[in-house]
C-alpha cells in the first residue's frame, strides 16, 4: 500500500535545516508500527498539482502554518481533493491543519479559537473507539500528544463522530461518515526536541517567555506517539 503525503507546510525557515520535513517525520512515525508501506509526497505548497484520488491507495495531509480561511491558491483545490477522495472511498488521515482542512471540506468549520494557542503536551480522552484502535483503547482512556495550534475545529461535519476530546479541544479526533477518513489535532509525528525548537522560535512573537517555558516543561510527560502510529497504520490496513 502506498501512502501519498500531501505536504501543506514545512518547518519554519529558521530551523528547517536542522530537522526532517514533515513527510519524513510521518514516514518515521508510521514505519515504527508497520514497515510495509510505500510512500510518495505531493509538495502542494510549492505548487505541485494534486492527483486524481481515485488513483491513490491512501492519503495523509500534513500540518501547515496556513489556516483553512487563508487565500492560498492551493486551498480550494485541496478542499475539492478531500471531497473527491471521500467520494472515491480513498482512505485519508489528517493531522493538525490536515484535521482542520478535512473537517472544513466535508461540511464542518475550523477557525481561530478563542481559547488561544494550544502548546505543549495535551491529553485527550477517548470518547468512542474503532476496531483499528485496538483492544487497549476504551472510552474514558487517554492519550497524550505534542500540539502547536491556534486554530481548531469548532463544528464537526454532519455525521462525523468525535473519537477524542479535551476541555481545550472538544473535537480533537474525528471519524467522518463520508468515507474512510480520520483526523487528529495533535502531532504524533513531532519529537519532543522538534516541538521544543518550534515553541522556542516563537518567543516574543507571538508567545511570551513564560508561555514557551511552560509549554516546553510539559514535554517531560510521556507521549503516545507510538499508539497513534499503530492507529494510523491499522486504519490504512483495514481500508486496504
Amino acid at each position: 500500500m502506498k501512502i501519498t503525503v500531501i505536504e501543506t507546510g514545512r518547518p519554519p525557515p529558521s530551523i528547517r535545516a536542522d530537522w526532517p520535513d514533515y513527510p519524513a517525520m510521518f514516514r518515521h512515525l508510521v514505519s515504527r508500527a508497520d514497515t510495509g508501506f510505500d510512500w510518495d509526497t505531493i509538495a502542494l505548497a510549492d505548487g505541485a498539482a494534486l492527483p486524481d484520488p481515485a488513483g491513490l491507495e491512501a492519503i495523509l495531509i500534513t500540518g501547515s502554518p496556513a489556516g483553512v480561511y487563508d487565500r492560498e491558491p492551493w486551498m480550494a483545490p485541496l478542499f475539492d481533493f478531500i471531497r473527491w477522495a471521500a467520494a472515491e472511498q480513498t482512505p485519508q488521515v489528517g493531522i493538525c491543519f490536515g484535521h482542520q482542512a478535512m473537517a472544513q471540506a466535508l461540511g464542518g468549520h475550523a477557525t481561530q479559537s478563542p481559547r488561544g494557542w494550544g502548546l505543549g503536551r495535551h491529553v485527550y480522552e477517548i470518547c468512542e473507539t474503532r476496531d483499528w484502535m485496538g483492544p487497549q483503547a476504551a472510552p474514558g482512556a487517554h492519550f497524550a500528544l505534542a500540539v502547536s495550534h491556534r486554530d481548531q475545529v469548532v463544528a464537526p461535519p454532519p455525521g462525523a463522530r468525535t473519537l477524542a476530546a479535551s476541555a481545550f479541544t472538544p473535537f480533537a479526533a474525528l471519524d467522518y461518515s463520508q468515507g474512510p477518513a480520520i483526523s487528529f489535532q495533535g502531532h504524533p509525528e513531532f519529537s519532543d526536541a522538534y516541538a521544543a525548537a518550534l515553541y522556542d522560535i516563537r518567543r516574543a512573537n507571538p508567545l511570551s517567555d513564560d508561555e514557551v517555558d511552560k509549554a516546553i516543561a510539559t514535554l517531560a510527560t510521556p507521549d503516545d506517539n507510538d499508539t497513534l502510529a499503530e492507529w494510523i497504520a491499522r486504519f490504512y490496513r483495514a481500508a486496504e
